[in-house]
């Protein structure tokens, strides 16, 4: 075992989990969710696509755990999660709803960090 399998194992299960998470809440078209959405601008229509996205990214992660030949694949979904919050908060600033940037930033390190740990393994 190399001294980053059990971070990367502990760290994307973790993202795996929370993204399925927040994309369930996001199906069910949550109270929160919605309200968020509203304040920042993005469309209630978006939410079945975003939601689509991190199950996808979710599921890519817990494939390339699965498999070392599927390594690519889990770095490729990291990247995706890491851009998809990065545009969150790109949304957040831009309409200059700070209030709540902590839960987007929340979700970006765990995807940065599932994307740096699977490089370096």
């Amino acid at each position: 075992m190399t001294a980053t399998a059990l971070p990367l194992l502990v760290v994307t299960l973790f993202t795996a989990a929370i993204n399925v998470g927040i994309a369930s809440a996001d199906l069910v078209a949550a109270r929160f969710v919605l309200a968020n959405s509203a304040a920042v601008g993005v469309p209630r229509s978006w939410l079945p696509r975003l939601a689509a996205l991190k199950l996808a990214g979710a599921a890519g992660l817990l494939l390339g755990l699965h498999d070392a030949a599927l390594r690519p694949l889990g770095a490729a979904a990291a990247c995706g999660l890491t851009l998809l919050y990065l545009g969150a908060l790109g949304f957040h600033v831009h309409a200059r709803v700070l209030h709540n940037l902590a839960f987007p930033a929340f979700f970006f390190a765990t995807a940065a960090a599932t994307l740096a740990l699977t490089a370096l393994s």
